[in-house]
């Protein structure tokens, strides 16, 4: 059982996350009452993907794996919900 985050833990799920980022496509209508949904889903997403940078380039890998599992929590609820469309099931969890 693996108790720390390592620098290597760290680089695989920035590769992961980034890539989803990259990769997912809004799902829905641009006048949907759920595109407000999206848009709120991928800024928060986008935050805690800079936040994880953030913190990992001040050397609190701790605080950057919590901000990048909170980043990958959006991208995986907003494909959940229906307002992101992501195909690769290596970078998301329901597609």
């Amino acid at each position: 059982m693996e108790r720390e985050i390592t620098e290597e833990k760290l680089q695989k799920y920035f590769r992961i996350t980034e890539e989803a980022l990259k990769t997912l496509e809004v799902a829905v209508h641009e006048k949907s009452l759920l595109m407000k949904v999206a848009e709120d889903f991928l800024t928060m997403a986008r935050s805690y993907f800079e936040d994880a940078r953030y913190y990992y380039e001040r050397g609190d890998y701790v605080t950057a794996f919590a901000a990048l599992n909170y980043a990958h929590g959006f991208i995986d609820a907003g494909v959940r919900l229906g307002v992101f469309r992501g195909e690769d099931d290596r970078l998301f969890a329901f597609g």
